[in-house]
């Protein structure tokens, strides 16, 4: 039987709120991403487990940044002027001017990566939590989103829910599974790997 939303919220509660943690100690020389993966199935019981979560963390005196990926897609269009414009006409785009529209303006390195170090990046911040990844296909894959991510950028952890599966072979190549069936490239870049919370113990 699988972990049930109620067991999750704990465990990362527990994990999560631990002084190493949010120190990032234990990593060596891995970046501070981690991956949580969940059924596809239960996307709003995920939703509102995570809004429980930051809430707890909260109360508890940590400084956490909730970031929905699909909410940033939204706000690059709102403030490129575009959103309105782009919505009344949605019914007129081909499917494949619907697609490349939303593409350039989630392009990770050009807009997403710096709206998301912009949101996360604000001062005492000791904690990220990003929801959104099944919202965001097809136009933009979470492995894109781990490969523009640097090092540099990151002050503190940042935790990614994942609906699917994320896996590890032997050879160091990490793999992103959407909705368990939609493969994404090898990550092999160790500085773009993210560590799989699902295995992740202090």
């Amino acid at each position: 039987m699988g972990t049930t939303m109620n067991e999750l919220s704990e465990r990362l509660f527990h994990l999560l709120s631990q002084p190493k943690f949010l120190k990032m100690e234990g990593l060596a020389n891995e970046v501070p991403i981690f991956i949580q993966t969940y059924d596809p199935a239960q996307e709003d019981a995920l939703r509102r487990m995570v809004e429980g979560l930051v809430t707890r963390l909260r109360s508890k005196g940590i400084q956490v940044a909730a970031v929905d990926l699909f909410n940033l897609v939204l706000q690059e269009l709102d403030e490129s002027t575009i959103l309105e414009d782009f919505l009344e006409g949605e019914a007129s785009y081909a499917p494949e001017e619907r697609l490349e529209t939303l593409q350039n303006y989630s392009d990770p390195k050009e807009h997403l990566i710096p709206r998301l170090i912009q949101t996360t990046g604000s001062d005492g911040v000791q904690l990220t939590l990003v929801t959104g990844s099944g919202r965001i296909f097809p136009f933009l894959r979470t492995h894109s989103i781990l490969e523009s991510l640097q090092p540099a950028m990151l002050r503190h952890p940042v935790v990614i829910f994942f609906p699917g599966e994320y896996l590890q072979d032997l050879t160091g190549g990490s793999h992103l599974r959407l909705f368990g069936t939609i493969p994404a490239p090898a990550i092999n870049n160790p500085y773009y790997r993210a560590t799989n919370l699902d295995r992740y113990t202090l």
